[in-house]
C-alpha cells in the first residue's frame, strides 16, 4: 500500500505544477504532511505562482522552513478532503493570501498519507467557497486572529463534541453594537461582570469555558477584537434570511439573518451533522464537513501524580 501512495505523489505534484502554469494560477497550495519532497516542488514552480505550504503542526512548520515559501498553519482536524481545502483556502482568503478573481491549485490527500487529490478553483466562480467576492474583505472589521480562533473553536466542537456527545453552536462576530439591537438574552449572561481581558476568546484559558457554555441554547456575540459580549443570546433579526439551503433549521436561519442586517460574520455548527458553516451578508460563504468518523471523544489524560 505504501508503494502505491508514493507512486501517486510524484505524478500528482508534477501535474499540479503544470496545471498551475497552464491556468496562470496565483497560488499553489500543498499540504506539507502529504508531500515528500518540498524542495523539488518549490524549485519546479515558476513565478508568478507562489507556493503556500499548509501546515497542521510544529513538525510541518519545521519542514516548511527548509524551503522558500509562504506558510499557512491550519487547525489539525480530521476533515474530508474538500473540508481540508475549504478550511485552508478560507483562512488564506481572510489573511489576504488570495484575492477575488484568483485561480489556485490545491494538492492534498487523506491525513497521514501521500497526496492523492488535485483541485483547481477560481475564487470568483466557486459559489460554495467564496460567495463573499464583491463584498468587503473578511478582515475589514474582524481581526484575522479572532476569525481563525472562532472558526477553530467551532471545528474543535464539531470534532470533539462535549462529553462524547455532539453539540450545536452559533458564533456572531463583528460590530457588536449593531448585533445587540437584535438580541434578547435568554438567560443570565455568563460573561457579565468580567473584564474585557478576562473574556477575550484569544485567551487560551477561555476556550474550555466557551466550549462548556456552548451546550446552552443561544448565540455567542463577539467583538471584532475577540471580546465576548454575551452567550446564550437569542437573536431576533428584523429580516428573514432568504437564501438558506433546504434542510437547515432555526440556528442557521438566525446565522444568515443577523449577518444580512449587521456588519458581522456568523459561524454555525450543526449538532446533527457536525458541519461548520460561515455566513456573510445573509449568504452562506462555505461549509466545512466533519470527517465521516463523527464525534471523536478527546484522548484520555494520564492521572495526576
Amino acid at each position: 500500500m505504501a508503494k502505491t501512495e508514493i507512486e501517486f505523489t510524484g505524478p500528482i505534484a508534477a501535474a499540479a505544477v503544470e496545471v498551475a502554469k497552464s491556468v496562470s494560477a496565483s497560488v499553489l497550495f500543498a499540504s506539507v504532511g502529504a508531500v515528500g519532497d518540498l524542495a523539488a516542488l518549490q524549485s519546479a514552480l515558476k513565478k508568478p505562482t507562489k507556493l503556500v505550504l499548509v501546515c497542521r503542526d510544529a513538525l510541518d512548520e519545521e519542514r516548511a522552513k527548509q524551503v522558500s515559501a509562504h506558510v499557512l498553519t491550519v487547525p489539525a482536524f480530521e476533515l474530508t478532503r474538500m473540508g481540508q481545502i475549504k478550511m485552508a483556502t478560507l483562512l488564506a482568503f481572510s489573511q489576504q493570501m488570495l484575492e477575488a478573481g484568483d485561480t489556485f491549485v490545491f494538492v492534498t490527500g487523506v491525513i497521514g498519507h501521500e497526496i492523492d487529490t488535485l483541485v483547481v478553483m477560481r475564487v470568483s466562480e466557486e459559489f460554495e467557497l467564496f460567495h463573499s467576492v464583491g463584498q468587503p474583505k473578511l478582515t475589514e472589521h474582524i481581526r484575522p486572529t479572532v476569525f481563525q480562533r472562532v472558526l477553530t473553536t467551532a471545528l474543535e466542537l464539531a470534532h470533539e463534541g462535549r462529553e462524547g456527545k455532539p453539540v450545536g453552536a452559533l458564533f456572531v462576530v463583528g460590530n457588536h453594537r449593531e448585533v445587540q439591537k437584535y438580541c434578547v438574552e435568554g438567560r443570565i449572561n455568563p460573561f457579565r461582570g468580567y473584564t474585557e481581558k478576562e473574556r477575550n476568546i484569544l485567551d487560551d484559558a477561555m476556550i474550555e469555558s466557551v466550549k462548556e457554555i456552548s451546550k446552552l441554547d443561544g448565540a455567542f456575540v463577539i467583538k471584532g477584537n475577540g471580546v465576548i459580549i454575551s452567550a446564550g443570546t437569542n437573536l431576533r433579526p428584523a429580516i428573514a434570511a432568504e437564501q438558506i439551503p433546504q434542510g437547515l433549521g432555526a440556528r442557521h436561519a438566525a446565522a444568515a439573518a443577523i449577518t444580512a442586517c449587521t456588519k458581522s460574520i456568523s459561524i454555525s455548527l450543526s449538532e446533527s451533522t457536525g458541519t461548520v458553516r460561515i455566513w456573510r451578508r445573509g449568504i452562506m460563504i462555505t461549509e466545512i464537513e466533519r470527517s465521516p468518523r463523527g464525534v471523536v471523544p478527546p484522548p484520555a489524560r494520564p492521572a495526576a501524580d
